[in-house]
Protein backbone atom coordinates (compact mmCIF):
# COMPACT_ATOMS: atom_id res chain seq x y z
CA UNK A 1 0.00 0.00 0.00
CA UNK A 2 1.21 3.59 -0.81
CA UNK A 3 0.31 6.88 0.73
CA UNK A 4 0.47 10.08 -1.56
CA UNK A 5 -0.91 13.21 -0.51
CA UNK A 6 -2.65 15.85 -3.26
CA UNK A 7 -6.04 17.77 -2.75
CA UNK A 8 -8.74 18.61 -4.81
CA UNK A 9 -9.17 21.80 -6.96
CA UNK A 10 -12.96 21.67 -7.24
CA UNK A 11 -12.82 19.25 -10.28
CA UNK A 12 -10.18 16.44 -9.71
CA UNK A 13 -7.55 15.24 -7.65
CA UNK A 14 -4.20 16.49 -7.83
CA UNK A 15 -1.10 14.72 -6.02
CA UNK A 16 1.63 16.89 -4.65
CA UNK A 17 3.53 13.58 -5.34
CA UNK A 18 5.04 11.29 -7.57
CA UNK A 19 1.98 8.28 -8.10
CA UNK A 20 3.64 5.55 -9.64
CA UNK A 21 0.02 3.82 -10.35
CA UNK A 22 -1.43 1.32 -13.25
CA UNK A 23 -4.61 1.79 -14.59
CA UNK A 24 -7.91 0.45 -13.28
CA UNK A 25 -5.65 0.88 -9.84
CA UNK A 26 -7.88 0.56 -6.54
CA UNK A 27 -7.16 3.44 -4.87
CA UNK A 28 -8.37 4.83 -1.20
CA UNK A 29 -9.14 8.26 -0.73
CA UNK A 30 -8.96 9.84 2.36
CA UNK A 31 -10.54 13.55 2.79
CA UNK A 32 -8.71 15.48 5.17
CA UNK A 33 -10.33 18.46 7.71
CA UNK A 34 -7.25 20.61 6.22
CA UNK A 35 -6.43 22.93 3.09
CA UNK A 36 -4.19 23.73 1.72
CA UNK A 37 -2.80 26.79 -0.14
CA UNK A 38 -3.51 27.15 -3.50
CA UNK A 39 -0.56 25.19 -5.99
CA UNK A 40 0.46 27.07 -8.36
CA UNK A 41 0.79 25.00 -11.89
CA UNK A 42 3.37 22.90 -12.66
CA UNK A 43 5.39 23.74 -15.82
CA UNK A 44 5.61 20.54 -17.62
CA UNK A 45 7.35 22.61 -20.70
CA UNK A 46 10.94 22.21 -19.01
CA UNK A 47 13.53 24.65 -17.93
CA UNK A 48 15.01 24.84 -21.61
CA UNK A 49 15.51 28.56 -22.62
CA UNK A 50 14.46 29.84 -19.68
CA UNK A 51 17.91 31.76 -18.94
CA UNK A 52 17.85 33.09 -22.62
CA UNK A 53 17.38 36.72 -21.80
CA UNK A 54 20.23 36.67 -20.13
CA UNK A 55 22.47 35.54 -22.84
CA UNK A 56 24.96 37.77 -24.42
CA UNK A 57 24.79 37.18 -28.02
CA UNK A 58 28.17 38.96 -28.82
CA UNK A 59 30.01 36.41 -27.47
CA UNK A 60 28.24 33.64 -29.04
CA UNK A 61 30.73 33.46 -32.22
CA UNK A 62 33.79 33.42 -29.24
CA UNK A 63 31.97 29.96 -28.38
CA UNK A 64 34.04 28.12 -30.53
CA UNK A 65 37.52 29.39 -29.71
CA UNK A 66 36.69 29.36 -25.76
CA UNK A 67 38.38 25.95 -25.26
CA UNK A 68 40.86 25.90 -27.33
CA UNK A 69 41.82 29.85 -26.59
CA UNK A 70 41.86 28.72 -22.51
CA UNK A 71 44.45 25.86 -23.11
CA UNK A 72 47.06 28.12 -25.05
CA UNK A 73 46.89 30.03 -21.59
CA UNK A 74 46.76 27.70 -19.36
CA UNK A 75 49.86 25.23 -20.15
CA UNK A 76 51.73 27.45 -23.22
CA UNK A 77 55.12 27.44 -22.34
CA UNK A 78 56.23 29.40 -25.25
Amino acid sequence: MLAVQGYYDGVSIKPLEKLIAKPNQRVIITVMDEFVEHQAPVNKKGLRGVLAEYAKTELIGKKKEAWEHAMVQKYDNA
